[in-house]
């Protein structure tokens, strides 16, 4: 592997915010290096859902047809049982016009944005290669350190430097920055459970809002989002593997009959869910987005959405003064200014979800159906539910892609 020691922008990690950073960039002429620690994407019981407003990003960029032969189920529903049993819940018509939800897996996803970026003379993306920390001169970030997949500690140099490293972003934390925490009271267990053709609809996407368990179909199998208190983890394991098995069955009777499939809680993975954001996301050549400004809860399915959403308005922003070579602070601000607004707009929308989640949790009542008041609203009136979905579908402030970018 040939290894330069100097760029026009460096990405920390190959997630959705920073391959379509990359891939917008290099549309741009500007050379750009993504960063991405493992040798590929396979990573289970990521995010996966597409909104309308990615697929209309696609179908921008020219990556429409790419992403319709991905596999995937569109959502048309948001489905959950209210207080007294009966589905009053369910929104009939999800859909925008064109493009429904979709559940992909994001290594496809992901893989389809690197191939795009391989067309592009300017892009280069580097697996198994881990940002460790900035690189320094006197108050300015100048790229980053890394280590390569010989192990070995090196340099490069960039105008840019874009932290898209997550929530437990390394850049983040060596830069000295921490985010403003806001309470949540629950982490989420994630695990699988098979999935049969004769199941119900209403399994297909996100059921049971207010539920403690969600299900999402991945096609042959469910991914089984199992809500836990906060910091609960190792007490929940010690009640055992029948205690879940009981739960999931009471929650979902549908799958009742094949809970056995959890061997043991070897098969559960834990989500640390977190809230927070960074009150400035940005220094002197340095830029934070997605995850590592602003991490989202999985409530929504919204988090990945709006990461992409911030790696377009941010392209759009500095793509030009990093061709000239006049990039400053100034540009970087400008990227936070347009972003935070939606940010903190999803931000306290899932903490009205999570506050139900609390009572729920704190109760006791495994198989409380309530959902939390402003959902019902929602879901019950026409004007606002409409909104609602316009919302998750689409997003708030949705960005287009760039002229430069479009295909």
């Amino acid at each position: 592997m040939n290894f330069p020691d100097s760029t026009t922008c460096v990405i920390a990690g190959g997630g959705p915010a920073g391959m379509v950073l990359g891939l917008l960039l290099a549309r741009a002429g500007v050379a750009v290096t993504v960063m991405e620690k493992h040798a590929d994407f396979m990573r289970d019981f990521r995010g996966d859902t597409v909104h309308a407003g990615t697929r209309r990003l696609l179908d921008d960029l020219g990556l429409g047809e790419q992403f319709a032969r991905i596999p995937q189920q569109n959502i048309d529903r948001i489905s959950g049982a209210a207080s007294d049993g009966s589905n009053a819940l369910a929104v009939r018509r999800f859909r925008t016009p064109r493009r429904p939800v979709a559940m992909v897996p994001q290594w496809d996803f992901l893989e389809m944005l690197a191939t795009a970026g391989r067309a592009e003379s300017t892009f280069r993306l580097w697996r198994c290669t881990e940002v460790v920390g900035p690189l320094r001169r006197g108050g300015r970030v100048v790229g980053v350190r890394y280590r390569g997949p010989d192990r070995e500690v090196r340099e490069l140099h960039a105008d840019l430097t874009v932290a898209c490293d997550g929530r437990g972003s390394a850049l983040r934390d060596a830069m000295g920055l921490r985010p403003r925490e806001f309470a949540v009271s629950m982490d989420v267990w994630w695990f699988r459970l098979p999935r049969q053709p004769t199941d119900p609809p209403e399994l297909s996407g996100v059921a049971h809002i207010g539920h403690r368990c969600t299900t999402i179909n991945r096609g042959g199998y469910y991914q089984i989002g199992f809500r836990i208190p906060k910091g609960q983890d190792a007490a929940m394991r010690a009640r055992g593997i029948e205690a879940l098995r009981r739960d999931v069955a009471t929650l979902v009777p549908t799958l009742s009959d094949r809970v056995g499939a959890l061997e043991s809680l070897e098969d559960v993975k834990v989500l640390d869910v977190r809230v927070n954001r960074l009150r400035r996301w940005y220094a002197d050549g340095i830029l934070f987005i997605g995850d590592a400004a602003h991490a989202m809860s999985p409530a929504g399915g919204i988090g990945i959405n709006l990461a992409i959403c911030d790696a377009v308005a941010a392209a759009r922003i500095v793509a030009g003064p990093l061709r000239a070579g006049t990039l400053s602070a100034r540009h970087l601000a400008r990227v936070q200014i347009r972003r935070s607004v939606p940010a903190i707009t999803i931000q306290t929308v899932q903490r009205m979800m999570h506050a139900r989640t609390v009572a729920l949790l704190s109760s006791g009542r495994a198989n409380a159906h309530l959902a939390p008041w402003p959902i019902r609203a929602l879901c019950q009136t026409p004007l606002p539910r409409m909104v609602f979905r316009y919302s998750i579908t689409v997003g708030v402030r949705p960005e287009r892609a760039p002229a430069f970018a479009r295909r």
